[in-house]
């Protein structure tokens, strides 16, 4: 074969080759083109899916807050529920009290004119039952110290025997109720005598 005819076969070959070349070209620029398409739309969806996760996790917070409230709300309507009922049936126990006291007095006048007082007992008997029934309770007081919580103190008398503030007297009888004081007890106490040493001795 002649040195023409080698040109010949060489100058064909690389016709076919830059044939092919410019044929996969236009192809491999669009498979890059939409490589990258791809490539910017898993970008996007990433976005928006940090995005959606972002407002999920501040609806959660908001929800969270939203419960606390409406759970510190429901615990504050309640705590002013039982303390506008405790105060109604304290007022009313005050005044039945007072009424419960007249009876006591009255039964105390009664005996001390020899006058029957079997009646009254009765009543008396039937007011405590129902005072317990409630968990309303008389203050505790003689002997006891006294204690601004439970008891009012009216008057004071000297007793070196006893204790500073030592219960000697129930003047009026105190009561509680659902660790509530309805009212206080008012007493007398003691108060010991303070001798002053003489500084010459």
């Amino acid at each position: 074969m002649s040195n023409k005819e080698d040109d010949e076969i060489q100058i064909e070959i690389e016709s076919d080759d830059n044939a092919v070349s410019q044929n996969t070209k236009p192809k491999i620029d669009a498979e890059q083109n939409e490589l990258a398409e791809f490539q910017n739309k898993i970008s996007e969806l990433n976005n928006q899916l940090l995005a959606a996760n972002q407002n999920v996790a501040n609806l959660e917070d908001k929800l969270k807050r939203s419960l606390a409230d409406f759970q510190n709300l429901q615990r504050k309507t309640k705590t002013d529920i039982e303390q506008g009922i405790n105060t109604q049936v304290d007022k009313f126990l005050l005044k039945f009290l007072t009424i419960y006291d007249d009876f006591i007095r009255a039964k105390t006048v009664l005996a001390e004119q020899k006058v029957n007082t079997s009646g009254l007992d009765s009543i008396l008997k039937n007011i405590d039952s129902l005072l317990k029934e409630y968990n309303v309770k008389p203050i505790d007081v003689i002997g006891e110290i006294f204690d601004p919580n439970l008891h009012e103190a009216v008057s004071i008398v000297q007793d070196d025997s006893l204790d500073d503030g030592t219960i000697t007297k129930e003047i009026r009888k105190g009561y509680i109720s659902q660790n509530r004081v309805i009212r206080p007890s008012i007493v007398e106490i003691s108060k010991q005598t303070k001798i002053e040493k003489n500084s010459d001795e």
